[in-house]
């Protein structure tokens, strides 16, 4: 069977092409050696249920492994205690029945008797005393039931378990693990149904889980090697692997999606079509991308965040206890990069780009000034006349705007001015620099050139100045001898202006808005 690149569901190695996990499969498998209990807490699609699988998998010869999920059981199992308990047993008889026949039927015979959790927890003891073997409990999807209340208690009566086994008063699992996207060892539970200010933690025994399930460039290189030897196709695989990283940050789904369009495009391996991929990727319509959207506009406290911190390059220190921050580690779309927020990989924040650019298109029209066939020359853009425009287009449709709104719009307005320009033929890419200017780097590629354009906001001569070289540095970075910057003034005796800037062997075209 020929193999493929998946991003729905498990993956299964002699089905798909997956990164070599085998260090981080040694790390938990070291945890699980230790009877812990503990939560893979980690964003969507970003790997649990395949690491679950693999590790059973690789636990299997010397455990029995109970493998249970949450997901699709809907809510009638929750309504009342005897059904949850009885139910309970028999998905643990159901997930061992096909290499467990005799064991599975043990636990259908014990489900029979049981009607409260307390049988519930004299059933696991028994049965860990009939089996001759250690029993390590899997759990996957326990969001969807993590707001339950006889699903946290059922946690709890585990806790207990293990805490009596541990004083040699009880046999229970060896270790049981949970998988979902919020870490519930942080959930309450209340102690009495009639008392509601006491809460305890059910899961507060659970061990802190600290392996990077993300893929590191060499990790992304495993799959390629695999894939390039199976097909018999010739890749540049660290060079891939690296520009492959670098737009995704080993993000699971964006790393086998954009492999995926390749595959399934019959592309060259290659920086341009690995672009390509990335411009393909932004425009389609996935789960992941509707859940970023939708947490952002379920949340406007949470979308000013990111707003300010993508969009005006404010600089902002990472502490876990900030909701809006925890929440956006959660989610998977910030992280702690040398103690500031960042979001955690290029194409989400691309994504939020084209998205809060889309919604100011509807706003702002811009059709009179952005006709596209007025600024294509031989091979590529006149960027030139196109920042000219803009300027054209600011004067006349936002000078009398109050400033604070041009502050906290202009940039975006820049974005959603040059994507009709570019739609269809070019990709545009941009990137926050923090320091005192904010600046917005933007890359544009279209056909064979390449245009970098900085937007920063007048803060002086001087960090003019710093900004000139720290553009210079980015043209050598992207080995080009002109580039172009816009400078949002906001002064109110500021000048609309243009000039030409010679600087350390660059050529630097700039337009004051």
């Amino acid at each position: 069977m020929n193999r493929r690149f998946n991003t729905t569901g498990v993956c299964i190695p002699h089905l798909h092409y997956m990164v070599d996990i085998t260090n981080k499969l040694t790390q938990i498998k070291n945890m699980v050696y230790r009877g812990d209990y503990f939560v893979i807490n980690r964003p969507r699609q970003y790997g649990k249920t395949t690491t679950m699988y693999m590790l059973e998998q690789e636990l299997k010869d010397e455990y029995l492994v109970l493998s249970i999920s949450f997901e699709g059981l809907g809510d009638l199992i929750f309504e009342e205690e005897k059904t949850f308990s009885k139910t309970i047993l028999k998905i643990f008889g159901d997930s061992i029945q096909f290499n467990y026949q005799e064991y599975s039927s043990k636990l259908y015979e014990m489900s029979e008797d049981i009607n409260d959790l307390n049988a519930v927890s004299k059933a696991i003891t028994n049965f860990c005393r009939i089996v001759d073997k250690e029993i390590v409990l899997f759990i996957d999807e326990v969001d969807k039931s993590s707001n339950n209340q006889l699903f946290m208690s059922f946690l709890g009566m585990l806790r207990n378990k293990f805490l009596l086994r541990q004083q040699g008063k009880d046999k229970t699992f060896y270790s049981v693990i949970l998988a979902g996207v919020y870490d519930i060892k942080n959930l309450k539970l209340k102690i009495r149904q009639d008392d509601e200010k006491k809460y305890n933690s059910p899961w507060n025994i659970a061990v802190n889980f600290n392996v990077d399930m993300s893929f590191n460039s060499d990790e992304i290189s495993t799959m390629l090697k695999e894939y390039s030897e199976d097909k018999n196709v010739t890749i540049s695989i660290k060079e891939i692997s690296e520009i492959i990283y670098f737009y995704t940050s080993g993000y699971p789904f964006l790393v086998s999606r954009l492999c995926q369009i390749i595959d399934e495009n019959q592309l060259l391996w290659n920086e341009e079509n690995i672009n390509r991929s990335v411009k393909e990727l932004l425009q389609e319509n996935n789960t992941l991308f509707d859940d970023l959207v939708k947490n952002i506009e379920n949340n406007n406290e949470f979308k000013d965040y990111i707003f300010d911190l993508i969009i005006n390059g404010t600089e902002k220190t990472f502490n876990i206890h900030n909701p809006l921050i925890n929440l956006g580690v959660i989610y998977g779309y910030l992280k702690n990069i040398d103690g500031t927020v960042k979001m955690s990989n290029r194409i989400f924040e691309q994504m939020l780009y084209n998205y809060f650019s889309s919604k100011l298109e509807n706003k702002t029209d811009m059709s009179t000034y952005n006709f596209k066939e007025n600024f294509i020359i031989e091979n590529g853009l006149d960027f030139e006349r196109i920042l000219l425009r803009f300027q054209q287009f600011i004067k006349e449709q936002y000078s009398s705007i109050d400033s604070k709104f041009i502050e906290r719009e202009g940039r975006l307005l820049f974005l959603a001015f040059i994507k009709p320009i570019i739609n269809g033929v070019g990709f545009d890419f941009k990137e926050v620099q923090i320091s005192e200017e904010k600046r917005l780097d933007i890359v544009v590629s279209y056909l064979s050139s390449k245009y970098v354009i900085e937007l920063k906001i007048w803060r002086g001569a001087e960090y003019h100045k710093k900004g000139l070289n720290q553009l210079k540095d980015y043209l050598d970075i992207q080995g080009l001898d002109k580039g172009y910057l816009v400078v949002y003034n906001f002064n109110k005796d500021k000048e609309y202006k243009k000039e030409i800037i010679h600087y350390e062997g660059k050529e630097i075209f700039v337009v004051f808005v």
